[in-house]
């Protein structure tokens, strides 16, 4: 079972935390603190107890939005330890994704927090010290992507996505509507949406062949107009793409 730390400054959000993870069955124990400084402390008591001692912290739930030592601030310092706790930030914005990857985060949990939500980033942390789950993993729908928005899971049709974009360890799915960022690296996604019509074309870029509108050739540079916005391709891929579009025309 886990040992966690709630880190949040507003007291309703931290008592809230502290709730939820008081409720999950894999939760041995839950510990708050209302600033980065008294989790530091906490944590460095944890590490010099070691792994298996009594003081002990597998996992901190970490807001980032604190006033003097920030969420990433903490974070980043622990990765400078030999043995850190893993990290499950949250936060009400989405726009510190990335650098929770880049920090090696678990997981990334929008506020206002759901209790299924905050379960599935507990089975990830579990998973990654050796806890057995509670329930069996159900596969994923093949045919919608679960996104979060304002703390609450929408599912997005692979069909509405046009194109997806990496950002390390995470992709940006692009659709009509707006854009989703989820954390599923874009290898990942190009192995199970080749046979949906997904190509990639540049490290950046995975598309889906029948959003492309125009294949532009301007002075030696290669590019593809998908809905309004114009991606670079990269010449590893233009060979391959223009193959795949003369193809699906001749259809």
């Amino acid at each position: 079972m886990l040992r966690a730390l709630a880190v949040d400054d507003e007291r309703p959000s931290l008592e809230e935390l502290l709730y939820l993870l008081n409720a999950d069955p894999r939760i041995a124990g839950v510990e708050g603190a209302g600033d980065a400084t008294e989790a530091l402390r906490r944590i460095n008591r944890a590490l010099e107890s070691g792994p298996d001692g009594p003081d002990a912290i597998d996992v901190v739930f970490l807001d980032i939005h604190m006033p003097g030592l920030d969420g990433l601030d903490l974070a980043r310092l622990l990765n400078g330890f030999a043995q850190p706790p893993l990290i499950v930030f949250v936060t009400a914005h989405e726009d510190f994704a990335v650098q929770a990857f880049d920090l090696k985060a678990v997981d990334y949990v929008l506020k206002p927090v759901r209790k299924e939500r905050l379960a599935e980033a507990v089975r990830r942390a579990a998973q990654l010290r050796g806890v057995a789950p509670l329930i069996p993993v159900s596969e994923p729908d093949p045919d919608h992507l679960p996104v979060e928005l304002g703390g609450v899971t929408r599912f997005v049709a692979v069909e509405d996505i046009t194109h997806a974009e990496a950002h390390g360890d995470y992709a940006r799915l692009h659709t009509g509507r707006g854009s989703h960022l989820v954390r599923i690296p874009l290898s990942t996604l190009e192995e199970r949406w080749r046979a949906r019509g997904f190509v990639r074309i540049h490290r950046r870029y995975l598309v889906a062949l029948r959003h492309i509108g125009e294949l532009r050739l301007d002075a030696g540079t290669v590019s593809v107009l998908v809905g309004t916005e114009e991606l670079q391709v990269s010449r590893r891929h233009a060979r391959e793409l223009r193959e795949l579009l003369i193809r699906r025309t001749a259809r």
